[in-house]
């Protein structure tokens, strides 16, 4: 057999670009882990905050799934069922800190969301409404509201009332100035459908 000698230059080099292929790694995740963080933090408060209608005789479900699609959140009471998306963005340093909605668009501070969050949450609302037509048999009428957690939200001349972009301060204002159109049979009829 012939003696090999260490090569410990080759073993630096080898080390170097291994250390720093996992460093450029590390740094590419931080921006997405950041967001991924700031989305559950506001996931909390929205179902925190949901959490207190249970005594307005509202039912809450959190991370509902069917096939194909997640809803963040499902409020069913009184003023009927609600899909509820959540929808968390840092605040800018500078500059105004207010969604705009002006009915079919949103803009947050400056710019509009790359994925159109009112579509996603109609298509929320659509998906829920076939899989509650499908369990129970009725045809139950769904609102989807978009919460968007410690922002200001102004309701433009357009905005509809096909679809709520608020606050979550605010839901409990406009789910009070609505008509009662679910009764208690109604709602625990949902709730059963949705909660299995």
């Amino acid at each position: 057999m012939f003696p090999t000698r260490p090569v410990p230059g080759l073993y630096t080099v080898t080390a170097v670009i291994a250390v720093g292929y996992a460093a450029f790694r590390v740094f590419r995740a931080v921006p997405e882990i950041k967001a991924l963080k700031l989305g559950r933090d506001g996931e909390r408060v929205v179902g925190q905050y949901l959490e207190q209608l249970r005594n307005k005789g509202y039912q809450v479900l959190h991370d509902v799934m069917g096939e194909g699609f997640n809803i963040d959140h499902v409020l069913i009471g009184p003023a009927g069922i609600f899909t509820v998306e959540t929808k968390t963005y840092s605040k800018p340093a500078r500059g105004d800190a207010r969604i705009e909605f002006n009915g079919d668009t949103l803009r947050v501070g400056a710019f509009e969301p790359d994925r159109n969050p009112i579509i996603q949450a109609k298509a929320q609302a659509s998906r829920l409404r076939a899989l509650l037509l499908e369990s129970s048999g009725r045809n139950f009428a769904l609102r989807p509201v978009i919460l968007f957690p410690g922002w200001y939200v102004e309701q433009g001349k357009g905005s509809t009332r096909d679809i709520w972009v608020l606050n979550e301060k605010a839901l409990p204002k406009f789910l009070e100035h609505e008509e009662r159109v679910l009764e208690d049979d109604d709602v625990n009829l949902a709730n059963f459908h949705l909660s299995r």
